[in-house]
């Protein structure tokens, strides 16, 4: 990785910079992939650092940078018109360095502190409508392996969007959690515990997969298990759904967390008020729940668009 890219700086900050890189891989453990985007978005800033001062970047510049020269640098990049998840991570990348200089007692520059990070557009979760939501969990037999696995992900995807649960919930119920009961205690983030209501389909799809599941299955063992016997992970779920959204022709984006959403965004459509569905999904803050009405207006004006009601 260091030596594919070249920094336009003087011999003492290169060094610098791969005590830094070597200081994320065995200390931090910082993965591959994020070492390298460090290491190219730190180029970024060495390619303008070259262009703004006309010469490679030296270790008494890294010290005299002002915040002004920081903001040059945002600008700068800013009007390569990059996301600005992107810029962010630059921004991340530059700190971390800067922060490790200063640790070192090799440069402390306060003026990066100041550089805050560009705001990044407000994303609405993604949500399936009412038929889309059923073709999915209607697929989940069909692109298994066999027919116990189908059974265990149709429970899983009622699950998700029967009680708008989060998927690392689903996956850590144990057997014995779902019982007679007409409802189901979650521990969700934080270890902060709330009370979702059980549907009877949810109950019916959980108990056709325990009978046809292989593994003997005792209280207080995992309810949800891998082909061998574990516990089941995230990633084998995420890849069934990846397998159905290809099949379906839906967004490349989709994930079995959409089933929550859905699960909100269809209350609210069913005139549910924000406070109960902030209870149901166990969010913190009533404005992590509101962004379900922005969702509803914004599948609203796509019907009312298909219908070619916003023209008239």
């Amino acid at each position: 990785m260091k030596s594919e890219i070249r920094y336009k700086v003087e011999k003492d900050v290169h060094s610098l910079i791969s005590q830094w890189q070597d200081w994320l891989l065995h200390e931090r453990r910082y993965s591959e992939h994020t070492l390298d985007a460090y290491a190219r978005d730190l180029a970024e800033f060495f390619d303008f650092c070259f262009e703004y001062l006309g010469r490679n970047a030296t270790l008494s510049d890294l010290k005299k940078f002002e915040v002004r020269d920081f903001r040059a640098y945002i600008s700068f990049r800013s009007e390569k018109h990059i996301e600005k998840s992107s810029l962010a991570r630059e921004i991340s990348a530059l700190k971390n360095f800067f922060k490790w200089l200063a640790r070192h007692d090799v440069v402390k520059n306060s003026a990066i502190s100041v550089i805050g990070s560009p705001r990044r557009a407000k994303v609405l979760p993604k949500a399936l409508d009412v038929d889309e939501t059923f073709n999915v969990i209607d697929m989940a037999e069909e692109v298994a392996s066999n027919s116990w696995q189908g059974l265990r992900d149709t429970a899983i995807f009622t699950l998700l969007y029967g009680c708008g649960l989060r998927i690392s919930e689903a996956l850590a119920l144990n057997v014995g959690d779902i019982g007679n009961n007409d409802f189901l205690r979650i521990k969700g983030k934080g270890n902060k515990e709330r009370i979702v209501p059980l549907l009877p389909i949810v109950v019916e799809k959980i108990n056709k997969y325990v009978a046809e599941c292989p593994y003997r299955l005792n209280v207080g063992d995992a309810l949800f298990l891998g082909a061998r016997g574990e516990r089941l992970v995230p990633r084998i779920v995420q890849r069934q759904m990846q397998k159905i959204r290809g099949l379906l022709g839906l967004n490349d984006n989709l994930t079995p967390h959409a089933l929550r959403h859905s699960f909100a965004t269809h209350l609210l459509a069913e005139g549910t008020d924000l406070r109960s569905i902030q209870e149901l999904l166990g969010h913190a803050s009533l404005t992590t729940t509101q962004r379900y009405t922005d969702v509803q207006i914004d599948t609203l004006k796509k019907e009312y668009d298909k219908a070619g009601l916003l023209s008239s």
